[in-house]
């Protein structure tokens, strides 16, 4: 007897099988996509808070200078000041760091922390009129809040 007689062929069974495992080779698939994009988005957002975290090193650094360039602007060392300013910015810009918080500029509770209060009659309402300290954003990202006065408009209320 040879041997097909002895074993038919199992057509049915088999074709069920091959569907289960064709099944499952494809979720495996699907899985190992979905696992590799879920990496390289968790890979980006840590190197992104790691840059975010050096950056805001740098702004310490950049306050520094900036504090020292207001206490001596044209003592001996203010040329050497302003040349390590413009280096740390310059690094910065290549970063895609952006400085925010400028006087004139609209009060923005997302960019800006408002520390003071200065009665304005010449400026609209929640201008910023003083920038304590500079914020800044590396694109939709806030590295750091500006730290500013804004303008309130004096009430014509008659109260005193």
């Amino acid at each position: 007897m040879s041997e097909q007689q002895e074993h038919p062929p199992r057509t049915a069974e088999l074709e069920a099988e091959v569907a289960r495992l064709d099944d499952r080779f494809k979720r495996a698939r699907a899985d190992l996509d979905n696992y590799r994009k879920r990496t390289a988005k968790d890979v980006d957002r840590l190197v992104a808070e790691r840059t975010d975290a050096l950056i805001g090193n740098w702004l310490e650094v950049a306050d520094s200078v900036g504090r020292a360039l207001a206490i001596d602007g044209e003592g001996a060392v203010s040329d050497g000041l302003r040349a390590v300013r413009d280096q740390i910015e310059s690094t910065l810009a290549r970063q895609g760091v952006e400085r925010v918080g400028e006087v004139g500029d609209a009060f923005d509770p997302e960019r800006h922390e408002a520390v003071a209060v200065r009665p304005a009659g010449d400026v609209p309402d929640r201008t910023v009129v003083e920038v304590i300290r500079p914020g800044y954003v590396r694109g939709d990202r806030v590295l750091r809040p500006a730290l500013v006065a804004v303008a309130q408009r004096p009430r014509d209320d008659g109260a005193e």
